[in-house]
């Protein structure tokens, strides 16, 4: 699955990434910091998950502390919390849950899988598009989910289908007018339509938006750290929630805790732009996922062929630990 990539992740120091290779094994943290929650990032520290970083903050004012390892790949978190080397992790892993029977629950959606499809001024609706060719990061992955989803939905097919991995690849393709129509991540959407919105434009997309980054443990570690895990779920939602009200609190946080410092000024100048306009596009959806986000999922994962379906054959309670969050909404009052 692609992740949602943007212009950030590639200015960020290479210190923030874990120096692993594929199948290293995971360093276990000093004893001394035994009793910190061990987070796995399958991703770099950056303004994209800078609210996640803050949430982290809020809940060790509350005396859950923590220590973060960031991993070159989703998989290689994902791994680390399989084998008990870490306690909560980021990514999607419904595939793993699935096929190898592990105990990982989801305990709050960090984020939504939100893509754009843009074409070029030639192709004013879908039907414009029917036998035309279009492009997409890779076989297999979200964006070709989305596309096929969307062909269903329009009654139409692909032409020849091409693959560029990257949604900036994609977008300097289309501005050199090697590629007419694909699907593009949030940032790089915004950033073509800046710079060439006479010449393209964006189409409807699927309306039912699945997650893309998940907040998962196993459940073992759950039944372990009950108050750990209410403590971070409740200060995610509660924040997500400020965040649906007001995006520049991620900007205010940031400053007053003084993350992200070693960050440029161009970088962090893009922290309340990128919040305010993923809150508008429902990058961040204020109720942390739950029972009708998770049913998105199993109709979008099915669809990418990431989880066998049929869709409504999956339950959600084997692949969702449900009482965090509903223990932090009853809390909050939401």
């Amino acid at each position: 699955m692609q992740r949602i990539k943007s212009v950030f992740r590639r200015s960020v120091a290479a210190a923030a990434v874990a120096a692993l290779m594929a199948g290293a094994a995971f360093v276990a943290p000093p004893a001394q910091a035994a009793e910190k929650v061990r987070v796995a990032l399958g991703d770099v520290v950056s303004v994209e998950t800078l609210a996640f970083l803050i949430a982290l903050e809020r809940a060790k004012d509350r005396g859950v502390d923590y220590e973060m390892t960031s991993f070159a790949k989703e998989e290689l978190a994902i791994q680390s919390i399989v084998n008990g080397q870490a306690d909560l992790g980021v990514g999607t892993p419904y595939s793993v849950i699935q096929k190898a029977k592990v105990p990982l629950k989801v305990v709050f959606q960090m984020s939504r899988l939100v893509f754009f499809p843009v074409a070029s001024n030639e192709y004013k609706n879908w039907d414009d598009l029917n036998g035309e060719p279009f492009t997409f990061h890779a076989r297999g992955t979200g964006t070709e989910a989305i596309g096929n989803i969307i062909a269903k939905r329009e009654g139409i097919e692909f032409g020849q289908r091409s693959y560029v991995p990257g949604s900036e690849n994609r977008i300097i393709a289309m501005m050199k007018g090697q590629i007419n129509a694909t699907i593009v991540d949030l940032s790089n959407k915004n950033k073509l339509m800046e710079m060439a919105g006479d010449k393209f434009h964006v189409l409807p997309g699927v309306s039912e938006v699945p997650s893309d980054e998940l907040v998962f443990a196993n459940q073992n570690w759950i039944d372990e750290r009950p108050e750990a895990v209410n403590v971070v779920v409740e200060e995610m939602l509660k924040l997500w929630n400020e965040m649906s009200q007001n995006p520049g609190i991620i900007e205010e946080e940031r400053a007053k805790r003084n993350l992200l410092a070693d960050q440029p000024k161009e970088i962090l100048a893009e922290v309340v732009p990128f919040y305010t306009e993923g809150v508008k596009e429902g990058l961040f959806s204020p109720t942390g996922g739950g029972m009708a986000a998770a049913k998105a999922d199993f109709e979008f994962y099915t669809e990418a062929g990431q989880m066998e379906g049929p869709a409504d054959s999956l339950s959600v309670e084997e692949y969702w630990n449900l009482e965090p969050l509903n223990a932090a909404k009853k809390k909050l009052g939401l």
